[in-house]
Formats: C-alpha cells, structure tokens, sequence
C-alpha cells in the first residue's frame, strides 16, 4: 500500500491532536476558480488579501482537496480530452490535489491515472458512490456498488497507470454506505482487499441520497472492519458535517482517520481557518467582508472560464449561471439578504455583481 503524502498528513493531524480534514469533490462547484480561492482564507498565514482587507488569518486545518470528478473515458479520447482538461487545471496553492476519476472501463481508468499522474497530482481517487444517472448508466459511480468485480479491477487499474507514469501516488476510493440497502460489511472487505491509500465513506446509501441524515454511527463499524482486517487505508467520513467542531466531534465518536466537509463550504471559503472572522463579526462589518469575497471570487470564475481574452483563461468556457449557485450562500444571514440575493440573479458578469454590491453597500 502506498499512503504517500497521506502519511506525512496523518502524523501532522495526530501531532496537533486532531483529525485529518479534506474537501470534498463536487460538480460545478470545487472548479478552479473556488479550489484558488479555498485555501487563500483557510490556509494563509499572512494577509489573506493581499493589502486591501482587515481579514487576516492564522492559519488552518485543510489538509487536502480533490478535483471535480472527470470522466476516465473521456480523458482517453482527444477530443473529449481537451475540454475536459479544463477541470484538471490546478495550482501549487491547492496542494496537496487529488484528482477524482469515475469510469467502469479499467484500461481506461489505467490510462486517465496515468495522466493525472503524470500532470503532477497528489494523489488519484475513484469514484464509486455519484448518484448520477447519466453516471450509472456507464456503470460508473454508485453503480459499482452493485459489481465489487468490477470496482476491485479498476482500484488495480489506477494503481497500474500511476506505476507506469512511475509516480509513487496513492490511490483512494469515495463510496457509499450501499446502494438500495447498507451493504457495507460485504462491501468494505472487498474495497480494503485492493489495499486504496483512503476509503471515504459517504454515511449514507444511493437510494437514500440525501433525504436522510447521514448515519455516522456506521462509520465507527467502517473502522472496525478496518482494523479486523488488518488493513492500513485510512477512513475518512462524509455526510452532513457543518464545521470544523462538527467534524472533530463526530471523528472522536467514530475514531475515524479524518473527516470529509462538502457542502458546508458553500459561502465560506475560510470554512477551515483558524479565526473564521467570516463568521464571527458583527453585522456592521460582516456582509462587507464576505461580499468583497464573492466579487473576488466571480472575477476569478469569469477570468478562468468566461473572458476568453483574460490572461487566466482555461481553455474551455463555462455559463456564468454557475456561479450564481454560490450566491445565495455568500448572501445570507444579514439583513436586506434576499434582496440583494434578487438583484445579483440578474447579473450576467463580474463587473455587474461589483456595482450591485458597491450600491448596497452604500445604503
């Protein structure tokens, strides 16, 4: 098994007496753009903002980040790969990286490991537990739960295509709970038996999505099957985590390795700083602070993805209509939210976005 820098991670975590944090994949939203602004408010040691904030922060717990998941098969076909290597485009600022990989084809996931290995990323994680029906359909994501053949085959593909590009990176695993029912004690064993660096156990089944709560009394079963069997993966939870507390709390429950946080990143991209002043502040100075933010991070999305004349520019464009999913985070919990919320609906630009928080903040 090859832990790479997973093990440098787990003994910094246990030398500050504390899980290992990660953040999760999603789709249109762990772009490149919000990975660079992540770790500049939860990471930064300095002035976070480069002189033009009173935010500073002290330091974080983020340990590592994953990619957006990308299609193996896609990676394999030229075409295909030129506009999916959009969302393979990273920065040192984000390391350590993983980049998440979902396929059911294992010479193609050998081939798309390869690569990643070879761009440089830390780490490479198959995705066995997307719900996505266009994902299933391939076989793919939470469809592996239904053929442990095929999901141990691709475990050994990727480590194959990592060993060919002669990169000693760990390979990792992102399932679920089960598919129609909570299988896990006849679906770990099979996973652990191909020996992945980290199974993250999303705390929940693919019928059950995300209509229940995630049950993470069956992650601390995760890690006895773990340790009753010897392995050496470490364990990392997913499923309804609201914040750093949060996780510590349901790690020191389970005694699992680390904690993955998803959604509660939305809004708060200093979700895993030591002083969160995003959070802590009064109203007076508050929505200033996290507004000045969204711009920053708009401008950034439309630089990378939109302005093909930027400098930034990826490569692939993207519908600003993305960005606005974030909005509704950043503009909450102050007052005269929704209508602010209203008005950035409408914009169709960075630049917009700046005048119409310029003009609420003057009223």
């Amino acid at each position: 098994m090859k832990l790479g820098f997973w093990e440098n991670l787990k003994k910094k975590a246990a030398g500050e007496s504390r899980p290992i944090f990660v953040l999760a994949p999603m789709a249109d939203v762990t772009d490149a753009a919000f990975r660079q602004i992540i770790p500049k408010y939860s990471r930064a040691e300095d002035d976070a903002c480069g002189g033009d904030s009173t935010i500073r922060q002290t330091g974080g717990v983020l340990d590592a980040m994953w990619t957006e998941f990308v299609s193996a098969d896609g990676l394999c076909h030229e075409k295909a790969r030129e506009k999916l290597s959009v969302d393979l485009k990273y920065s040192e600022e984000e390391r350590p990286i993983v980049a998440q990989l979902f396929t059911s084809n294992p010479e193609n996931m050998k081939n798309a490991a390869k690569l990643c290995a070879n761009l440089g990323f830390d780490g490479v994680d198959i995705n066995m537990g997307c719900p996505d029906r266009k994902v299933e359909k391939q076989g793919a994501g939470a469809a592996l739960m239904k053929n442990p053949p095929l999901a141990r085959a691709l475990i050994r593909a990727a480590k194959e295509g990592v060993s060919d590009a002669s990169k000693n990176i760990p390979v990792s695993v992102k399932t679920r709970l089960g598919y129609n029912k909570d299988e896990l004690e006849d679906w770990l064993p099979e996973l652990l038996a191909e020996n992945p660096a980290v199974v993250t156990i999303h705390a929940r089944t693919r019928k059950e999505m995300s209509k229940v709560p995630a049950r993470w009394e069956r992650i601390k079963e995760v890690v006895k099957i773990r340790d009753a069997l010897g392995s050496q993966a470490l364990i990392f939870g997913n499923g309804d985590v609201s914040s750093i507390e949060d996780g510590v709390k349901r790690v020191g429950e389970s005694l699992a390795d680390g904690v993955m946080l998803g959604k509660a990143i939305f809004g708060r991209p200093d979700l895993f700083s030591d002083s969160r002043e995003l959070e802590n502040n009064s109203e007076e100075i508050f929505p200033e602070k996290r507004l000045r933010i969204m711009i920053e991070h708009t401008k950034l999305f439309e630089d990378f993805f939109v302005n093909e004349n930027s400098g930034k520019f990826l490569g692939v464009k993207k519908s600003f209509a993305i960005m606005k999913k974030h909005y509704k985070a950043y503009v909450s919990d102050f007052s005269k939210a929704k209508e602010l919320r209203m008005k950035l609906m409408e914009t169709e630009n960075a630049h917009e976005v700046e005048n119409v928080v310029n003009s609420f903040l003057l009223t």
